[in-house]
């Protein structure tokens, strides 16, 4: 008797990221799902954070508090980037578009936004000085210039390195968010 619930071989369903009927659209959602650069990035600073934990037991064990205590710090301050890091992205809901990034979050009402676009441009590769042809989405303010912005996302970022369907897909959602929010 097969059991497609539990083997990997059964297709994909394009209905994975759709949003349910249940879900609350009022809340800030991420219309995409991290990507595999991403999260194998924080699963590795995670596994690095439960060493440093286990270090910090130790040192409780062997050494004055403080020392334990300072090692318990930096166990934490290692899971909360981690934790950051999987924060991080565009996230929307009627009342605007916000983009998460590693130390900061910049929210923009739908009012100010003119439009959110895919242009053709050089991007940066995983976030570092590397740039490599590929594409944007970016946003157009009512009171800033359209050129100064960073982009929102890119082909080449930890969420759609080598994923360009997923891009598309998210892209497209994006767009339509603000089309739709921006005429009510």
């Amino acid at each position: 008797m097969p059991l497609p619930f539990l083997t990997a071989d059964r297709a994909f369903e394009a209905t994975d990221d759709v949003a349910l009927p249940f879900d609350d659209r009022e809340r800030w959602r991420r219309p995409y799902r991290p990507g595999p650069w991403r999260v194998g990035a924080a699963a590795i600073l995670l596994l690095l954070a439960s060493f440093v934990l286990f270090a910090a037991v130790a040192i409780a064990f062997t050494a004055p508090p403080a020392q334990a205590g300072v090692v318990f710090g930096v166990a934490l301050a290692v899971i909360v980037g981690a934790l950051r890091l999987l924060r991080m992205g565009v996230w929307v809901s009627p009342r605007g578009l916000r983009q998460v990034g590693f130390a900061g979050t910049r929210t923009t009402p739908w009012e100010r936004v003119v439009a959110v676009r895919t242009v053709q441009q050089p991007v940066r590769w995983l976030g570092l000085p590397r740039t490599v042809q590929g594409q944007a989405l970016t946003l157009v303010r009512r009171d800033r210039s359209a050129g100064g912005a960073p982009p929102l996302m890119t082909t080449h970022n930890a969420d759609f390195l080598g994923r360009f369907e997923a891009f598309d897909r998210a892209a497209d959602t994006i767009e339509a968010w603000a089309a739709e929010n921006r005429r009510g």
